[in-house]
């Protein structure tokens, strides 16, 4: 039994994209039996408006597999329902897994399940909490977190990678590939996969020699951008660089580097290209070097990552 458990204002695409991933793998072949839970088991509104038709409350949920709590735009700023929060551990207690859509995490952080684990939640609200919850080590960039039992995602969208993930857990990768090819998704990003690409996520500096020379590297990534090569270019001494790097960026030239040349490799593995090319022409030079940055990033292989990624699968 797959359980989500919605309440007033739940958001519609926290609760129902995970249930299509379930139902869909039901219709190719899965076994999963969903079942849309409310505090009474009465309907509930849903933020968009649409009232949601449930099958059983709270109190009929025992010993589920899964138990899915979605989000709602009120939970990072006021208690969740008392009613979710009273019957979180219960779940946590008597299914295999519990997992939160976005900011469901706020919920289960107020349950105290998530005390001394690891969790994230979406980006706008992974500080606020961080703050309230300190027993918790929130991972502000990840898409999904695994802590034994406890699974917590990130937007709405991160939410499908996560259910893609239980199914592959469940019934295998090439299940989870069916399904993903016919909700024409990816399959699956890696939960440590960034929310953002490296540019949209870093501030945009004012200092006009360094931000010319980050158009350069995410512009040519395979370019010569070793740390004296970007000081001649940007007309400034490696120090001066290095320090420019971390006051406006708050990371190190080698390190920026480095992760606009991984995201170069994974947009040419997700087209097709092969572990070798793509290594070759992102800059990270060679198969070895690409493996050993991949796993240290996202913990799986370059190949791995292509075989799920890649756009060339048949109907995908």
């Amino acid at each position: 039994m797959i359980a989500v458990a919605v309440y007033e204002g739940v958001r519609l695409l926290d609760a129902t994209a995970p249930m299509e991933v379930f139902s869909t793998a039901t219709d190719l072949g899965g076994d999963y039996e969903l079942v849309l839970c409310s505090p009474t088991g009465a309907p509930v509104r849903a933020s968009a408006g649409t009232s949601l038709t449930v099958s059983a409350s709270y109190a009929d949920i025992h010993g589920a597999h899964t138990v899915i709590v979605p989000g709602s735009s009120r939970l990072p700023h006021a208690p969740a329902p008392r009613e979710l929060v009273d019957v979180i551990p219960a779940f946590a207690a008597s299914s295999r897994r519990l997992a939160s859509v976005c900011t469901g995490a706020f919920a289960l952080a107020q349950a105290g399940v998530l005390d001394g684990r690891r969790a994230t939640t979406h980006w706008r609200h992974t500080g606020v909490l961080a703050r309230a919850h300190p027993n918790i080590t929130v991972e502000p960039d990840a898409l999904y977190v695994r802590d034994g039992t406890l699974y917590t995602s990130a937007g709405v969208s991160a939410g499908i990678d996560l259910a893609l993930a239980l199914v592959e857990e469940d019934e295998g990768a090439d299940l989870a590939r069916e399904v993903a090819r016919d909700l024409v998704v990816f399959l699956q990003r890696p939960g440590g996969q960034s929310q953002f690409s490296v540019a949209s996520r870093l501030p945009r500096p004012r200092h006009d020699p360094l931000r010319a020379l980050l158009d350069d590297i995410l512009a040519d990534p395979a370019a010569d951008h070793s740390l004296p090569a970007m000081a001649t270019r940007a007309t400034l001494s490696v120090r001066h660089l290095t320090r420019l790097f971390r006051e406006h960026l708050n990371t190190t030239p080698a390190a920026f580097v480095e992760t606009v040349r991984l995201e170069a490799a994974q947009s040419m593995l997700e087209s097709g290209e092969t572990v070798t090319q793509s290594a070759r022409r992102s800059g990270l030079g060679s198969d070895e070097s690409l493996r050993r940055i991949f796993l240290r990033h996202l913990g799986v292989s370059p190949s791995a990552y292509r075989a799920r990624f890649r756009t060339s699968l048949p109907g995908g």
